[in-house]
């Protein structure tokens, strides 16, 4: 006869391994922040926009940041679009608000 598996002693180990690994994704995420530059932004502008990108749903919009960081992950440098352009198009004017005036 088999002599049985230790299960506590397994679910104890695989605890401790997803303990690591979440400690590290912690760690890379924040060495995301640094090297986007994001670090100089206040906390509440920070979690604004990474809410913002979360609650995304155009396929489209997604499909231009994940361009962008897969460029930033090979090294390239990449421009961004001028303060007050369109987040769908950077080439379009100023967006306007339908809580602006005029």
């Amino acid at each position: 006869m088999r002599k049985p598996k230790d299960i506590d002693a397994e679910l104890a180990a695989l605890a401790e391994r997803a303990a690591v690994l979440k400690a590290r994704r912690v760690s890379q995420l924040g060495e995301l922040v640094i090297a986007s530059g994001a670090d100089a932004l206040g906390a509440d502008i920070l979690m604004g926009a990474l809410s913002a990108a979360a609650a995304e749903k155009n396929d489209q919009t997604r499909g231009q940041w994940r361009q962008r960081g897969e460029a930033f992950f090979r090294g390239e440098r990449t421009r961004a679009p001028a303060p007050g352009a369109s987040r769908n198009d950077p080439r379009a004017g100023p967006a306007s608000s339908p809580d602006a005036p005029g």
